[in-house]
């Protein structure tokens, strides 16, 4: 990965993005895909869609799909000395949030607070081992009073993680909202690839979905309004090459081992062999997930609009999903575009896909 696509996975990743307040992150892929598409619009959900016209007879319409929207936190009332108390965005763990610093996206610009701890001193000996629930929870932003307070935020303000993104040793990375600006990433990479290759047989629509987080929806919308032949749905997955994890629970899948490919039944079988049979034509290392049911991505509404789509899901590798240190290692992002560049070439005939 060259120094420029370095500072465009960062921007993207550092641009926030809660489930429903996607648009400074979309505003990132807009501005990277706008000189390498034919067609680049958002729809009334929020979703930014791209198209490369297909160069085939009769192309089929090929949907590959990432979310851009990351968990966080929403203000939803501001006491009298200026404390906020909030809600969750998302699948947030309760256990990581006190003592965190936080941004607050106000109307007026970003204001920086911090998330309130009793010292250890002044907790009772019973209650150390105790989960803080969210609702007890407070943000201090250094305000006296709620007139102050509310000079700079809003009940409704978006909140993230004050946390970027940084190098690791060897070609490790970790940030905040890996989870999944690095799939919307590798969308805006592989519709880059595409075109400088003159393209593929096939209508390609790169889509960067939102409120994923939040039950899927920008995946059932987009689709809905596409009307794909194949949905290629760019995800993470959980690692388990690290402390704690069983690799007998959902398999070994390790950082630097390559893309995590589905196998199930959310998965179009032929599309399946499809990848795997690519990746070893281009000695792409990957690694095979078993999902014997619904994946809990976007795969699911895709492979479901209307009647019926040939579904597939391709995951990156990642450590500590949905903590402010997600990690990943770029030699898989970098396998993930090589291997859907070279997928989205090959596809031909909806005919390919039939399972029989």
């Amino acid at each position: 990965m060259n120094d420029q696509e370095f500072f465009f996975l960062q921007k993207l990743v550092e641009s926030p993005s809660p489930s429903g307040f996607e648009q400074p992150a979309q505003r990132v892929l807009r501005s990277e895909l706008e000189p390498f598409v034919d067609e680049l619009k958002t729809d009334i959900v929020g979703n930014l869609i791209a198209r490369i016209e297909g160069q085939g007879p009769d192309p089929m319409r090929v949907m590959l799909a990432a979310h851009c929207d990351e968990i966080g936190f929403m203000i939803h009332h501001i006491d009298e000395q200026g404390f906020l108390s909030f809600s969750s965005i998302g699948g947030v763990d309760a256990h990581l949030v006190p003592g965190q610093r936080v941004r607050i996206q106000g109307a007026k610009g970003p204001v920086l607070g911090v998330v309130g701890k009793k010292p250890i001193h002044q907790i009772e000996p019973g209650d150390r081992d105790k989960v803080v629930k969210i609702k007890e929870q407070f943000i201090d932003i250094g305000c006296e009073s709620a007139e102050e307070a509310t000079s700079h935020v809003a009940v409704g303000d978006a909140v993230t993680f004050a946390v970027g993104m940084e190098r690791l040793l060897g070609d490790r990375v970790a940030s905040r909202a890996m989870d999944d600006k690095v799939g919307a990433f590798i969308m805006a990479q592989v519709m880059k690839a595409v075109r400088k290759r003159g393209g593929a047989r096939s209508h390609l629509f790169g889509v960067s979905t939102v409120q994923e987080e939040i039950g899927l929806r920008g995946g059932t919308t987009s689709a809905y309004d596409i009307r794909p032949d194949v949905g290629i749905v760019v995800e993470v997955g959980f690692a388990t090459d690290y402390p704690g994890m069983n690799p007998k629970d959902i398999g070994e899948f390790k950082l630097g081992g390559g893309p995590i490919i589905a196998r199930g039944a959310n998965i179009n079988p032929a599309l399946f062999e499809l990848l795997v049979d690519t990746a070893r034509q281009h000695r792409i290392p990957v690694q095979i997930l078993a999902a014997p049911r619904a994946t809990g991505t976007d795969a699911n509404p895709i492979q479901l609009n209307r009647g019926g789509v040939a579904a597939a899901l391709v995951k990156v590798p990642l450590r500590y999903m949905h903590t402010p240190v997600e990690t990943l290692s770029l030699s898989d992002v970098e396998s993930c575009i090589r291997l859907l560049t070279e997928v989205v070439l090959r596809l031909e005939s909806r005919q390919q896909l039939i399972p029989v």
